[in-house]
């Protein structure tokens, strides 16, 4: 099942983080966009190859290091059709290098559409699938039969999902704060339903399920509330890095154990050779070796967080 393959990947790389990949055609060094425009101009399909490539080069810097990669289908789609190719074939190269891959596109409709976008990420149109990562973010704010076809799917195909819970945006509690009738924050709710069908979904580890939970690193005090109410239920946690979140603001999404939790961060690590931490040790042309870098750094500050 999905959760035991990540929680035996955490633990084979004593490192519960996941780098999310997330370009954008001004992060990718020259030399990349050069070879990429000279093959096919500067042009959507031009950007989308650079950005293939870009991703390509980090992976190959960070698959020892870390046990998953996060692209977000926005980065990738805002370039087209040339675009979510890129985004298929990052997904397939990184599960080639033996990464676990959770598809961030915050997915849901009404049942029937939801359906389809389950079947786009986690299931097989015929024998075919669209795209293969082993989980997907999905929101849960038009109810349970937007979110029942993706939980089919994990147990028909063994994918996870991560319903977003608590997310780490500054206005995400314009909505999620909200009180409801019985006393209780509408993101609290939520906690509760996605406990509630994590327990039903239970891997062989017999603590967590496929369902797991979003969990902002932006909110250190609310963590702590979720991780009472969600159980047995795996946090992502966002928001590590450039949002703000640091080792200490993660630790109350981990159970006693160190388990529970992966935080992900994205442009403190694809970006790192544009960080002054990293500018004198490493070049343009360095970048993968800066965005390793800053992986182990990551992993080291967190495990520093959690006593090992």
């Amino acid at each position: 099942m999905f959760i035991d393959d990540l929680i035996t990947a955490i633990k084979e790389k004593d490192n519960p983080s996941v780098v999310g990949l997330d370009p954008k055609i001004d992060y990718v060094p020259r030399f990349i966009l050069r070879d990429a425009y000279s093959k096919f101009d500067r042009t959507l399909h031009g950007m989308a190859e650079a950005i293939y490539i870009y991703n390509k080069m980090i992976i190959d810097e960070i698959f020892d290091i870390v046990p998953a990669v996060k692209p977000q289908s926005a980065y990738y789609e805002m370039y087209g059709i040339y675009g979510v190719e890129a985004y298929a074939k990052t997904i397939e190269y990184a599960k080639n290098k033996g990464l676990i891959v959770i598809a961030d596109g915050k997915r849901n409709d009404i049942g029937s559409t939801a359906s389809c976008y389950s079947t786009a990420y986690l299931g097989k149109t015929d024998d075919y699938r669209a795209f293969n990562p082993d989980s997907l973010t999905v929101s849960p704010y038009l109810g349970s039969d937007g979110i029942e076809p993706f939980i089919d799917d994990c147990k028909k195909y063994n994918k996870g999902i991560f319903i977003l819970v608590k997310t780490s945006n500054k206005s995400s509690g314009q909505f999620q704060d909200l009180v409801t009738s019985d006393g209780k924050k509408v993101y609290e709710k939520v906690a509760e339903y996605v406990n509630s069908i994590s327990l039903e979904n239970l891997g062989a580890n017999g603590a967590y399920g496929n369902i797991g939970a979003v969990v902002g690193a932006t909110y250190p005090n609310e963590a702590l509330e979720l991780r009472k109410i969600m159980k047995n239920t795996y946090f992502l946690v966002p928001g590590y890095g450039f949002q703000g979140g640091t080792g200490e603001s993660i630790k109350n999404c981990f159970n006693d154990n160190g388990l529970g939790a992966i935080i992900s961060a994205s442009r403190s690590i694809i970006l790192a050779y544009k960080n002054e931490k990293y500018t004198g040790k490493f070049n343009e042309d360095d970048f993968a070796k800066a965005s390793r870098q800053a992986a182990i750094d990551m992993k080291n500050d967190i495990n520093y967080t959690l006593g090992k």
